[in-house]
């Protein structure tokens, strides 16, 4: 069953708020390959401490029309007062957003399996950029069909 956005993340935000963990499947690929939309699932934390570069952040975020829009994407810069976010999967593209403007962490990612995937393999990602696109497509045609038979 899938609920909208604009009614799970205000209720995931009460219970971050609360200091509660949570638990959700988020949907799209822009988080490939660390995150399967749709198939993974987080779990969120409040959070208390600075927000750091590699750190999955759960945002609102305005979109260019100016319509609040929620991401889920790492963060990849710290830009004086705004943190700037991309997902794993994005070549391009970017979301910029302040610290009242962060609703969780990504503390961990479990398969439908139950395995927990590292979260530290974000630097060396980014670093990849130049050739992500050619990485992405072999994981799209190989790994992934092999992985969600």
């Amino acid at each position: 069953m899938r609920i909208a956005n604009d009614i799970l993340i205000p209720e995931l935000a009460r219970l971050l708020a609360e200091g509660k963990e949570v638990r959700f499947t988020p949907s799209g690929v822009s988080m490939r390959p660390f995150i399967e939309g749709d198939k993974d699932s987080v779990v969120l934390a409040q959070l208390t401490r600075a927000p750091r570069v590699g750190d999955i952040l759960l945002v609102q975020s305005e979109t260019l029309c100016g319509k609040q829009t929620y991401v889920l994407h790492r963060l990849v810069r710290i830009e004086d007062v705004h943190y700037v976010l991309q997902g794993d999967g994005n070549l391009a593209g970017e979301e910029r957003c302040e610290q009242g403007d962060i609703i969780g962490r990504v503390i961990a990612i479990e398969t439908p399996s139950g395995r927990r995937k590292p979260l530290t393999r974000a630097r060396l990602w980014y670093a990849l950029r130049p050739i992500r696109n050619y990485l992405l497509k072999i994981y799209r045609h190989t790994i992934l069909k092999w992985l969600y038979k």
